[in-house]
């Protein structure tokens, strides 16, 4: 006989739901979270050099920066407008 299984998309114990809405609602930042602004920023700064050392970050091309550059202006007149 096999067992009943849940859904897809379900959990499988109720106590694993209880669990997850805890961690989903916890109030006290994360250890990143809680840093130093400034200790954020450098190790943000180390992770992004890394990424351009090791080829895996994407480097914008004169075109496409002023592409993203024209979308951002239109989102934000449109909110403007919309608001």
């Amino acid at each position: 006989m096999i067992p009943d299984r849940p859904a897809p998309g379900r959990l499988s114990h109720p106590l694993t739901h209880e669990r997850k809405n805890q961690m989903s609602t916890k109030k006290t930042p994360s250890r990143f979270g809680s840093m130093d602004p400034e200790r954020q920023r450098q190790i943000a700064s180390e992770g992004g050099r890394t990424a351009h050392r090791e080829g895996r970050a994407h480097k914008f091309t004169s075109e496409e920066a002023r592409e993203a550059g024209r979308k951002g202006g239109r989102s934000k007149k449109a909110k403007r407008s919309a608001a």
